[in-house]
């Protein structure tokens, strides 16, 4: 049967933002700063429940997608460099179906005066190929990132 395959993959997206490494860093570790950008275009308006930013700590999120279904997003932080990385897995659910597996690194690296971002994504799809709209999720949540930056210059 289809549904019992698994597919794997792997992707990375890079942005460089101007804002300094530490700003960037917080918009992920803030669970109020987050909350503000968070988000891709087949989920709308996640919402955060939990966001406890230390190794051991879990993130949950959900959102209604376009297609009525909820989305969730169930993931525990492994490792923390401040300032600098974190790494995380995570589980994504989609109309209470489990979706996919993932271990995922964020990394911040200072670039002039502003940073650089290297979002690194592995992991498996249970049933269904979906690492082409993950990787575009990924990137459009990215460009949100850079646009609540580009728009809190002064107040973060």
């Amino acid at each position: 049967m289809s549904g019992d395959r698994l597919f794997f993959g792997a992707f990375t997206v890079e942005r460089r933002y101007d804002a300094a490494p530490d700003r960037v860093f917080r918009a992920f570790a803030d669970r109020e700063i987050k909350q503000r950008w968070m988000g891709c275009e087949e989920v709308a308006a996640p919402v955060i429940d939990q966001l406890d930013f230390r190794v051991g700590g879990r993130e949950v999120s959900r959102g209604g997608g376009l297609d009525g279904a909820e989305h969730r997003f169930e993931g525990t932080y492994l490792d923390i460099v401040e300032g600098r990385r974190f790494v995380f897995a995570f589980v994504m659910h989609v109309g209470g179906r489990k979706l996919s597996a993932s271990v995922a690194s964020v990394e911040i690296l200072p670039d002039g005066a502003g940073a650089r971002l290297i979002f690194t994504e592995q992991g498996v799809y249970f049933g269904q190929d979906g690492w082409a709209e993950r990787e575009e999720g990924t990137a459009y949540g990215m460009d949100q990132l850079a646009r609540w930056l580009a728009s809190q210059r002064e107040t973060v």
